[in-house]
C-alpha cells in the first residue's frame, strides 16, 4: 500500500471531520500532488475531552484535553498535520509544534437556541451551557436565568434542548453553519450582547516545527487576515493567563489595514464585567493583543476577576 503524502490528524466528532475535509480540500486545490486519490489520509483520534462528557472542562484540565492525544501523535510522527478548532488550543503550544496555517475564519458569533434573543427568555428560564464565558455574560444580562451544565457535541446539545434538559443554549454560529443546521438557531447574537470566545470560528492547522515540506504545503492555504485576528485575540488571552476557569472573551476585526480588538473579563457570577478595546495596524496584531490584555488585567480587582 502506498504511503499517503500527508496524514491529517483530527478529533473524531462530526464537526471536526467536516473541518478536516475542508482542510484536505483546500490543500488539494493549492497543490496538484495532494489532489490525487489517497494523497491525504484523515486519521480520527479520540481525545480525553471527547471521552469525558459528564464533567465540566474546568474540573478536568481545560482546553488541552481536546488536543493532548493529537499533539502526541504529531510529535511521534504518526500524523503530519493536525486540524483543530482554534478556540480549543491552549495559548502555549507544546514544544516542537507550530501553527502552519489558519483557514479563512467563519462567523465568530454565538447563536441562541430556544429563543430569538436572551431578553425573550421567560423569567427564571434554564440556560444550558458548560462555558463560563457564556454563562457569565448571560447572567450579566439576565440575573434571573438558571444556568445548568450542558456538554456534548452540537447534535448532542441540540437533542438535549429538544428533550427539555434546558430551555435554551448557546452554540457557535460557525459550527452550526459547517454542520448545515443554522436553521436551528433563533438568532446570532451581536458581539455587544455576547462577545465570542477567543478564536471562535477559526480552524488552525498545526505541524511539527522544522518540517519544511509540510510547512510549504500549509503556507499556500494560510489566510493572513484570519491569522492576524486570532493572533491578537490569543495574545490578549495569554497575558490574562486565560483558562477554562475564567470567563474571558475577545474579538478582533479588520477593516483595511486597521485591526479593532475588543476584550472582556468577567466574574463567574456575572456581577462584574470589565470591557476594553484597542485599535491599531493589523500588522501589529500581537502587540495590540498584549496591550489590551494588560489593560484588562489592570482593571481586575486584586485577587483576580
Amino acid at each position: 500500500m502506498t504511503r499517503p503524502l500527508l496524514r491529517l490528524g483530527t478529533r473524531a466528532s462530526k464537526l471536526a471531520l467536516i473541518q478536516a475535509h475542508e482542510t484536505r480540500d483546500r490543500l488539494a486545490l493549492a497543490h496538484p500532488a495532494l489532489s490525487q486519490a489517497d494523497a491525504v489520509e484523515i486519521v480520527p483520534i479520540v481525545t480525553t475531552g471527547d471521552s469525558v462528557q459528564n464533567r465540566l472542562l474546568s474540573e478536568i484540565g481545560g482546553k488541552g484535553l481536546f488536543t493532548k492525544e493529537i499533539d502526541e501523535a504529531l510529535l511521534a510522527g504518526r500524523i503530519d498535520i493536525a486540524v483543530h478548532s482554534m478556540k480549543d488550543l491552549p495559548t502555549a503550544l507544546p514544544d516542537g509544534i507550530v501553527i502552519g496555517a489558519v483557514l479563512p475564519r467563519e462567523d465568530p458569533r454565538d447563536a441562541l437556541i430556544g429563543a430569538g434573543r436572551i431578553a425573550d427568555l421567560p423569567d427564571g428560564a434554564t440556560l444550558g451551557t458548560a462555558s463560563l464565558r457564556r454563562a457569565a455574560q448571560a447572567r450579566a444580562l439576565r440575573p434571573d436565568l438558571v444556568i445548568v451544565p450542558l456538554r456534548g457535541n452540537v447534535d448532542t446539545r441540540l437533542r438535549k434542548i429538544a428533550a427539555g434538559e434546558a430551555q435554551a443554549t448557546l452554540l457557535a454560529v460557525a459550527g452550526l453553519k459547517r454542520l448545515g443546521v443554522l436553521d436551528k438557531a433563533g438568532a446570532a447574537l451581536a458581539p455587544e450582547e455576547m462577545l465570542p470566545s477567543v478564536a471562535q470560528g477559526a480552524i488552525a492547522v498545526a505541524c511539527r516545527a522544522g518540517d519544511p515540506r509540510v510547512a510549504g504545503w500549509l503556507a499556500a492555504i494560510d489566510d493572513m487576515p484570519s491569522r492576524r485576528r486570532v493572533t491578537a485575540e490569543r495574545a490578549m488571552l495569554e497575558v490574562l493567563d486565560g483558562s477554562c476557569r475564567t470567563p474571558i472573551a475577545g474579538l478582533a476585526e479588520i477593516d483595511g489595514t486597521t485591526l479593532r480588538l475588543r476584550g472582556l473579563v468577567a466574574s463567574v457570577d456575572g456581577t462584574r464585567v470589565d470591557r476594553a478595546e484597542r485599535s491599531g495596524g493589523a500588522a501589529d496584531a500581537e502587540a495590540l493583543g498584549r496591550a489590551l490584555g494588560e489593560t484588562l488585567k489592570a482593571m481586575a480587582p486584586r485577587g483576580g476577576a
